[in-house]
Order: structure tokens, then C-alpha cells, then sequence
């Protein structure tokens, strides 16, 4: 495997996976550069696991081809890809010591003992292990039994490492300490990390690219900053945090900005398709819905519920037509309150009605 680890790209063209008549995935193509960190992210059941896996080996691909640089690795079982895999069990040995887990691995290669301890070693210094080293994992914290099974993936000294979902069982502060921890072990490591999350923060925090993921197919590729701010489809602006979703008649046109008709009051935005038929949706973020004078442009709506956040009040409201609104206000509003509710048209995305 040695032949592999100076690769400069991971390349899937093509790649389908059926389970009977389910098309699990359905011609995934993509380009990894050495270094990058790729987050795949979507729902349950979207297909991202299934990637991952297929890249693995632990699931042979229907259709299309896995390259590292020009070599094939697709046809390759699993051991001969050398990649290094964590998983959300962790999948630990617990009579094993957390050096002994450790070098399970490189033991499984053949890999001289000699060899072994200095990597073993340099794993244990990269998670920060040191004084733990000698334990088992029952007498770890869950973030430390992680930080086991990714100093396991990397002492192989793999091309590629494959995380899947490895933060979900980890409460709310360990996993804000992992992220950090994952982003500059995969930064010390330079390789290539693929990242498994339905988490869009997770994604945006940690990738330097990410490849949502819909029915199996490629929605849309980008930096977080691009999916953050210009999803290029509804269903992706819904999974980015764009909770909103709003109706209207489209009244006026110039340019990428729209004006809808919604109920009797208007809302401005922005398109990001063009929109051809008279009818169109608006996504909105519930950061950016605030509550405005009653002769700006908005939508008229009642506050259902209210809960404050530290600095902010969020709430939800219901508009005239029945969709239920979610909302950021620097005041405390009441329930039955009857307020406008709107945003900076650059805020507000517009798509082509369903």
C-alpha cells in the first residue's frame, strides 16, 4: 500500500450502489484533492453512508469506478485499501488496553514491531492520549474512547480516513471539543478526510467542501460559505437552516431581485433560479426573520410560542395563510401578539414554485 500513500486525488466517477430495485446511489461523481476535508451530508436515508462505505469496500459498488490519482480501487477488498475508518460505536476491544487498540491494526498488516511503536506512539501524542495510554476503554469518556478509534484509523498511515457520523453519541460540549480536535488532527495528517454527518453545523464547521446529498444524487457541491449563503436548490436551502418557506405570487422582476405577493402584504427577495410561472417560493433563514414596522414589506403573522436565548427571543408565529413562521426578535413578544414579520431581501431566496 505504500504506492498509494503519495496519491494526489480520490476520484468517484460514476458510482451507483442498488440494494434489489433501490438505487441507493445514483451516479456519484466527484473529485478529492490530497489535504481536502469533504463533509457528505444529508438525511437519513439520502446515501451518504452508502458512499462512504462503497469508497470503503465494505459494500462493493452496481455501477461506476473509485481511482486513487489513475489506479483503480474499487476492485481492491477492503485491507488492500489501507484506509483508515471511524465509526460512531467507536468499535473498540475492551480487554485492550488503549495502546493495544491502537496498534490492532498494524498488527492485523504485519507491520514489525519495531515499526509498530513509534507509530503507535505518534498516534497516541496526535489525539493527546499520553496519559491514558495504559487504560482501557471502560475507563475512558466517550470523547476519549473517540479520540481511541481515530489515533487507531490514523497510526496505519492511511491515504484517506473515513469518519462516519463519529460525533452522535457524544453529548452537546464534547462534540464542540471533537470538532476542533478532528479539524487539526485531519490538518496535521494532510491526507484526505470524507466526514458523514446530518449535522449542518458539524458540515460547515469542519469541511473545507461539502456534497449534500438527496435520493442518492449529488444536490450540490461547494464550501460551507456557499452553501451557507447560496443553496442552489429549495431542498438544500430547507437542509442548509432555511426553516422558512413561503408561497407567493411573483408581482415584479429586476434583475435577481423578486417581489411576491403573500396574503395582502409583499415580500421582497432574491432569486436564485430564474423564476418563469407566477407562482414561486421563498426560503428564509429564522435568524433573519425579525419582526418590522407594520408599513414595511414583511408578513403579517400571530405569535404561537416565544422562548429567550441568552441575547436574543426566538419564537414561532403563524402567517394568514397558515404557514408557521420561525423567528428572531432583540424584544420579548407575546403569544396572540399580532406582528410583520420580514427580512433583507439578499436573505430572503427565491425558487421556482413546486
Amino acid at each position: 500500500m505504500a504506492s498509494l500513500s503519495s496519491f494526489k486525488t480520490l476520484r468517484l466517477d460514476g458510482v451507483g450502489r442498488d440494494f434489489g430495485t433501490m438505487n441507493a446511489l445514483k451516479d456519484l461523481t466527484l473529485e478529492v484533492r490530497r489535504g481536502e476535508f469533504i463533509a457528505l451530508l444529508g438525511p437519513s436515508g439520502c446515501g451518504k453512508s452508502t458512499a462512504l462505505n462503497c469508497i470503503a469496500g465494505l459494500l462493493p459498488t452496481t455501477r461506476g469506478s473509485i481511482y486513487l490519482d489513475d489506479r483503480r480501487i474499487d476492485t481492491l477488498p477492503t485491507e488492500d485499501r489501507g484506509f483508515g475508518m471511524v465509526f460512531q460505536n467507536y468499535a473498540l476491544f475492551p480487554h485492550m488496553t488503549v495502546r493495544a487498540n491502537i496498534g490492532f491494526g498494524l498488527k492485523m498488516r504485519g507491520v514489525p514491531k519495531a515499526e509498530a511503536e513509534p507509530r503507535v506512539e505518534q498516534a497516541i501524542r496526535t489525539v493527546r492520549l499520553e496519559t491514558q495510554a495504559h487504560k482501557l476503554p471502560g475507563q475512558l469518556s466517550g470523547g476519549q474512547q473517540q479520540r481511541v478509534a481515530i489515533a487507531r484509523a490514523i497510526a496505519v498511515d492511511p491515504p484517506l480516513v473515513l469518519m462516519d457520523e463519529p460525533l452522535s453519541n457524544l453529548d452537546a460540549k464534547l462534540r464542540l471539543e471533537m470538532r476542533q480536535e478532528i479539524r487539526r488532527i485531519h490538518q496535521s495528517l494532510g491526507c484526505i478526510t470524507i466526514y458523514v454527518t446530518h449535522d449542518q453545523d458539524e458540515a460547515l464547521s469542519l469541511a473545507d467542501r461539502i456534497v449534500v446529498l438527496r435520493d442518492g444524487m449529488i444536490r450540490q457541491v461547494g464550501t460551507p460559505e456557499d452553501l451557507y449563503a447560496r443553496p442552489e436548490h429549495l431542498d438544500v436551502a430547507e437542509f442548509m437552516g432555511f426553516r422558512n418557506r413561503i408561497t407567493g405570487r411573483v408581482t415584479s422582476r429586476d434583475g435577481d431581485r423578486v417581489s411576491l405577493a403573500v396574503g395582502g402584504t409583499t415580500l421582497d427577495g432574491t432569486m436564485r433560479h430564474d423564476v418563469a410561472g407566477e407562482t414561486a417560493v421563498a426560503a428564509i433563514r429564522p435568524d433573519d426573520l425579525v419582526p418590522v414596522a407594520a408599513d414595511a414589506h414583511g408578513i403579517d403573522a400571530v405569535v404561537e410560542a416565544i422562548e429567550y436565548r441568552g441575547r436574543d427571543f426566538f419564537g414561532s408565529a403563524r402567517a394568514s395563510g397558515g404557514e408557521e413562521l420561525f423567528f428572531r426578535a432583540d424584544r420579548r413578544v407575546n403569544p396572540g401578539e399580532a406582528i410583520r414579520l420580514g427580512a433583507e431581501a439578499s436573505a430572503v431566496l427565491v425558487y421556482p414554485g413546486e
